[in-house]
This record gives C-alpha cells, sequence and structure tokens, in this order.
C-alpha cells in the first residue's frame, strides 16, 4: 500500500492496516532477532577478550623490559624517558600493596561473618586454657563492610591500571622502534592537549565514585544484612529475607502486615507522581499560554508574581503552610467552619483531604517551572504555522492539539520524565508540609511510623531515622526496590518517547 492510499483511510481503516501489519512483521522481527544474536555476542566475545589479546602481544613481542612491567609498574617507562608517567604508576602499586597487605586483607577476611567480637565485648573465656582473655578493640560490622567495599574497588582500580602500564609501554617500545622517541615533556603535552577532557574529568569521576558509587554499592549490600539501631556494632547476613519480607512477609507475627502496607504506599506513590507530574505540566502551559497570548496586559507584571514562588526558598513555604494546617491554624479553623473536618482534629487528620492539599500546594510551587520553560518554548514556534491553520479554518482547541501540544510534548518529554522521577522521590512536599499524616499507627511493626500521605522516600527516611527501632537494613533494601521500578520505567518510557525515536523531526 503507498502512502497515498494510506493518507486516503478513515481512522478506523489505519488502524486495521497497522494491525494486520503488525502481526505480519512480528515474525520477521522475532527471527531478525535471533538471527542477530550470534553477530552480537561474537562482537561481545571480542571485546571481552580484546584486553587479554594485547596482554599476551606484549608479553610474547615485547622486550625484557616491557615483561618487568607484569609485575612492576611502570618499569619500561621509567628506564625510556618517562620517569613522570612511570614514577606515578609506581608509586600507585606501592601504595595499593601496602594498603592492601595492612588494611585490606584484614578487612576482606571477616567479610564472610561481618566480624566475630564486638567491641563492648571485655572479657571472653580460652576455650583451651579455660583462662579469661581481654578482646581489645573488638569488630565494627559496619567498617569491615565499608573498607571491603573500598578495598575491591582499588583492587579493580589496580587491575585496570596495572593493564594500561602493560599498554602504555608495549606502544612506547613500538613508538621506539620507528624512532618516535617520547620524554616527559610528551607527557605534559598529552595531558594538557590530547587528554586534557581526562583531566578535567578525574576529579568530578574521583567525587562521583567517593559520594555516589560507593554510598550505592554500600546500600545495595547493607540490604542483605540485618542491620538496625539494635544491631549497631555486629550484625549478619540474611540473604533476600529483607526483600521477601516486602512480598510474603516472615515467619513473625509483628511484621505479618508489611506486603499490605508496602504495595499500598506503592500504589500512592505512583499515583501522586502521575497526578503531580501532569498537573504541573499542564497547567503550567495553560499559564503559559495565556500569558503569551495577543492582548493580554501586564504580561511582566503576571510572570512577576508566579516566579516569586521560586524566589522564596521551597521548604520556607511547606513550613508556613504546614503552620497554617496545624492544629489552631487559619486555614484549619477555616475547613473546621467549612465542616470539612471535626472540632478537635487537624487537616490532616482525613486522609483524603490531606491528600488533595498536597497536590494543591504542590501545583502551587511547581506550576511556576512548567510556565517558565513553557513560555520560552512557545515563543519559537513558527508563527506561520498558526496562519495557515486559520486560514484553513481550524479552531484555537485544533490549533492547540495539532500544532503546540505535540511540539512541547517532544521538546520536553525527557523533562517530562524527570519530574516523574523527582516526583516519585519528591520527599520535601511530602514530610515538610504533613510528614505523612494521617500515621497508619503501624510503628509497633518495627519498620517506621509509615502514614498514609507518605511515599516510598519518606518511609524509608521514617524507617531508618526515626524511632525507636531503626531498621537500616530493610530501609536499604526499599531504597534498592525504588531504583529498580525508577530505572525500569525510565528506560521504557525514555527510549519510547518521541525525542529519541524522532529526533530530527523539529529540527
Amino acid at each position: 500500500m503507498t502512502s497515498i492510499q494510506y493518507l486516503s483511510l478513515n481512522k478506523v481503516e489505519r488502524f486495521g492496516v497497522k494491525f494486520v501489519e503488525f502481526f505480519k512483521n512480528l515474525g520477521r522481527s522475532i527471527a531478525n532477532f535471533f538471527k542477530a544474536i550470534p553477530h552480537k555476542l561474537y562482537r561481545l566475545w571480542n571485546k571481552i577478550c580484546s584486553p587479554f589479546y594485547t596482554l599476551v602481544d606484549a608479553w610474547r613481542k615485547g622486550s625484557w623490559g616491557v615483561r618487568l612491567n607484569f609485575g612492576i609498574f611502570g618499569f619500561y617507562q621509567l628506564t625510556h624517558h618517562q620517569i613522570i608517567r612511570g614514577a606515578l604508576y609506581l608509586i600507585f602499586e606501592i601504595v595499593f600493596i601496602v594498603y592492601f597487605i595492612t588494611t585490606g586483607i584484614p578487612y576482606l577476611g571477616k567479610l564472610g561473618t561481618l566480624g566475630t567480637f564486638s567491641p563492648d565485648t571485655q572479657y571472653l573465656v580460652d576455650p583451651i586454657e579455660g583462662t579469661q582473655v581481654t578482646v581489645i578493640g573488638g569488630d565494627k560490622s559496619f567498617s569491615i563492610l565499608l573498607y571491603s567495599i573500598i578495598t575491591l574497588l582499588l583492587l579493580l582500580l589496580f587491575v585496570v591500571l596495572w593493564f594500561f602500564s602493560i599498554r602504555d609501554a608495549k606502544s612506547l617500545q613500538e613508538n621506539n622502534y620507528v624512532g618516535r622517541f617520547s620524554k616527559d615533556g610528551q607527557f605534559f603535552d598529552d595531558i594538557l592537549n590530547k587528554d586534557y577532557h581526562t583531566l578535567l574529568l578525574a576529579v568530578p569521576i574521583v567525587g562521583l565514585v567517593g559520594f555516589t558509587v560507593i554510598p550505592v554499592i554500600f546500600m545495595v549490600i547493607t540490604s542483605f544484612t540485618n542491620y538496625s539501631s539494635l544491631q549497631v556494632n555486629l550484625f549478619d547476613w540474611v540473604e533476600l529475607d529483607n526483600y521477601r519480607a516486602f512480598f510474603v512477609g516472615t515467619s513473625s507475627s509483628a511484621d505479618v502486615g508489611l506486603p499490605t502496607i508496602f504495595f499500598k504506599v506503592l500504589a500512592w506513590t505512583l499515583i501522586w507522581a502521575l497526578i503531580a507530574t501532569f498537573t504541573n505540566y499542564f497547567l503550567g502551559m495553560v499559564v503559559a499560554l495565556l500569558i503569551n497570548k495577543k492582548g493580554i496586559k501586564l504580561k511582566k507584571l503576571w510572570r512577576t508574581v508566579l516566579i516569586l514562588t521560586i524566589a522564596v526558598p521551597q521548604f520556607v513555604s511547606l513550613l508556613l503552610i504546614n503552620q497554617m494546617l496545624s492544629g489552631n491554624g487559619i486555614l484549619t479553623n477555616l475547613f473546621r467552619d467549612w465542616g470539612w473536618i471535626q472540632a478537635g482534629n487537624e487537616a490532616f487528620d482525613n486522609v483524603i483531604l490531606a491528600r488533595v492539599i498536597i497536590i494543591i500546594v504542590n501545583m502551587w510551587v511547581g506550576v511556576p517551572y512548567t510556565m517558565l520553560i513553557s513560555s520560552g518554548l512557545l515563543m519559537n514556534i513558527p508563527e506561520d504555522l498558526y496562519e495557515s491553520a486559520k486560514i484553513d479554518g481550524a479552531s484555537s482547541f485544533k490549533m492547540f492539539s495539532a500544532i503546540t501540544l505535540p511540539y512541547m510534548l517532544f521538546i520536553t518529554g525527557p523533562y517530562l520524565l524527570s519530574q516523574f522521577i523527582g516526583n516519585i522521590n519528591n520527599f520535601n512536599i511530602i514530610y515538610l508540609l504533613s510528614a505523612g499524616k494521617p500515621s497508619m499507627n503501624l510503628s509497633g511493626l518495627g519498620f517506621g511510623d509509615v502514614g498514609d500521605t507518605d511515599i516510598l522516600i519518606t518511609w524509608i527516611y521514617k524507617m531508618s531515622m526515626e524511632g525507636q527501632t531503626k531498621n537500616y537494613a530493610v530501609a536499604c533494601a526499599l531504597g534498592v526496590l525504588v531504583f529498580i521500578i525508577i530505572a525500569v520505567f525510565s528506560l521504557i518510557s525514555y527510549s519510547r518517547s518521541g525525542s529519541v525515536k524522532n529526533e530530527e523531526d523539529f529540527q
């Protein structure tokens, strides 16, 4: 069927054509997928084996100096006029070996048990002599886990730099064979020119590893332990018990209701994120359209009034509204006069009212951001599109749905996705405004005083920071589940968005 024939069909007929074509191409797509698997596996195998081929080639074709680099980092560089590069390799090797022997090995040796003797233990009975011996120091599972992670990451870095040292030595030898001798001056020239981007990215990467990668790895590993305020110094591995508790509960009668709580909070989290995202997005777009419409006076004034909500720190606005909704707050008294809440209760004692208030307040603090973004994008839509639509007799709604909205959705697709993810983790608007109220009165379970307006991120905070029993390991497990939910949704949504699939449509 040609394009002209397809365009001449009505919507029902077009749907039928697409439906038939989908199943006609389904078998071909599946066959092509499996046909491409061997080629992809072959390419993956080559990438995995490429470093090994380099090492084998360096050992076979390299001189004795290159081969010594397998054991002494930077040896070939030090003996061939690249003293600074070779010294850096050698210094790292020495520092790592000293750290690994003095700190890394002792902590890695205790990783399987996470420690045996608590620092609180002063005396133990020797099983052989029958006498009391003093335990000096004791073990701390937290330190064992943290230093073990750091040691393993440094070990990985050690292997990578070991490979680079050998590869650089092999490359330096090949350059010497053809008369291209490299000295320390060339090293600085490479750093400041060809590899300047590496120098600039080194500091952010170190910060990323130290403040993001290591905490994330620590959180994931901690989720397989029983780390809590009751198990501070010594805690043990519990495998998948923390994850299993969210879906099937445990044998203990104290937490049989945890799966029900989890799915209830998860449902409200997703509903909240959807409503908060789309209300802010579309209301911000509508406000931007109204302000930018021809004939509207005092446009700068309206923009300034809305921007004031951004100029005031968000936590200040939220805490102020929280006080207005407290026991004797002005809004609480107003709701009592209207009969929305009973005497003696607060606005956040009613589940429906509390959730509606959170959504409305979120619009107050969020719509101006979307308004500013939409205002800038609306000015970039060519006027001739609207003029052509008016000549064809299109109504205002038709121009909005056929021109404005597709353009806005295409440009702001990634922003819309990031807003949705941000609302799933929007700690401030929930905790500072309602603190999760009304409470479900389930603090006795030992998993935090979760409330009906709590989302997953605020529940994690309460579970790990509030109450007499702080369940850090279960909070880490919940954090991992949140990450999985966000990662899966983000990958699927972003890959299927028009901004990615039809990147050149609006260029």
